[in-house]
């Protein structure tokens, strides 16, 4: 998602989806009886999750006074959780929403490792797609929260591209299950399970079996995408990625039609964070979709939330723009819980109203 600040109200009225610089009218926009019609089809979906596994540490607590010692603030330790992040919590959104994923990534041999897989317990059948590295650490992400506020992020971490070994291995799982699979997700985070040879070979392997592929990127390796189905950059991603500033209507449409064509992808979905999402595709066509949360605390792991619900609805059958309709509801619905959180069949299916 694109960056949104805590607390801001991102309410809107009710009105139609639009578009910006010249695109298709209101009457495009997809009727909330079709799009429940795509959720009921979730339980269809098979995705494989390819990217950056993260356990998200969290520590909740109080604050009530600042430290003697420095300027800050002394938080009372009150409880401690771990949830999934990264590619992980890709997957996650995907279960919650009623399909049917696996997952591929890197942990290291270590306590933090050993909390991803117990996290993700009986939620995978097997774990051929999880490799270890011996070498580096899990990469683990912990928040100190006070009073449903961040104070504090702290990283462990080793970035680099992983071993070439354990990238053959990830793709000898991924060609072993591409009978089965309705989709491929590439959770990107940049810290070394995506590498451009990874990707060529994941989107020839997909071409093969005319399986889409959604990649979550990140700019440093926008070179990396070329012929995916859709990628989903924030709009600060994409603009970095064509070369351009501003974050305006032309600006967007610019860097969106600039993405499109240098990658050759079907599909560039630009999430904006309070103004919504602008979906580009072909013949310089942009829908643009306005933001559908009413109150924004946390925006962690929402493009998780975007590209896992996109795959589900293109998995179901939904267009593009359907599918981007319900990726923006879910984000909706995400941004408006504190820390790296899921979305329900349920909870989406009542975003959408009458």
């Amino acid at each position: 998602m694109g960056a949104v600040r805590q607390g801001d109200s991102v309410s809107r009225p009710a009105r139609d989806s639009t578009t910006i610089a010249g695109s298709s009218s209101r009457q495009d926009k997809p009727s909330a009886s079709s799009l429940r019609r795509h959720i009921q089809r979730f339980p269809q979906a098979s995705v494989l999750v390819i990217g950056d596994l993260i356990l998200d540490h969290y520590v909740w607590g109080r604050v009530t006074r600042i430290s003697p010692e420095a300027p800050v603030p002394v938080v009372h330790v009150e409880s401690e959780s771990v949830r999934l992040g990264g590619a992980a919590n890709v997957f996650n959104n995907i279960l919650a929403l009623g399909g049917k994923a696996d997952l591929c990534g890197m942990i290291g041999a270590d306590e933090a490792g050993r909390l991803l897989l117990k996290e993700l317990g009986t939620k995978r059948a097997g774990r051929g797609g999880i490799v270890t590295d011996t070498d580096r650490p899990t990469i683990k992400k912990s928040r100190v929260i006070a009073h449903n506020q961040q104070v504090v992020r702290y990283d462990v971490e080793r970035k680099g591209e992983i071993k070439p070994q354990l990238q053959k291995r990830i793709l000898r799982y991924v060609e072993s299950r591409l009978r089965e699979l309705t989709c491929l997700v590439v959770s990107d985070y940049a810290k070394g399970v995506v590498t451009a040879g990874i990707m060529a070979d994941l989107v020839r392997l997909a071409a093969l079996r005319k399986v889409p592929v959604i990649v979550d990127p990140k700019v440093e390796h926008f070179g990396f995408y070329k012929g995916v189905t859709v990628i989903t950059p924030n709009h600060l991603e994409a603009t970095q990625a064509a070369g351009l500033h501003g974050e305006g209507d032309q600006t967007i449409q610019e860097a969106g039609e600039t993405i499109r064509q240098r990658l050759g992808c079907q599909s560039v979905l630009i999430t904006r964070g309070e103004k919504g999402m602008s979906l580009f595709e072909g013949h310089n066509e942009a829908w643009h979709i306005p933001a559908q949360a009413r109150q924004v605390y946390d925006v962690t792991g929402a493009g998780d939330t975007v590209v896992g619900t996109l795959a589900l609805a293109l998995s179901a059958g939904a267009s593009m723009r359907e599918a981007a309709t319900l990726a923006n509801h879910a984000a909706g619905i995400v941004v408006g819980m504190v820390g790296t959180a899921t979305v329900t069949t349920k909870q989406l299916s009542e975003a959408l109203g009458d």
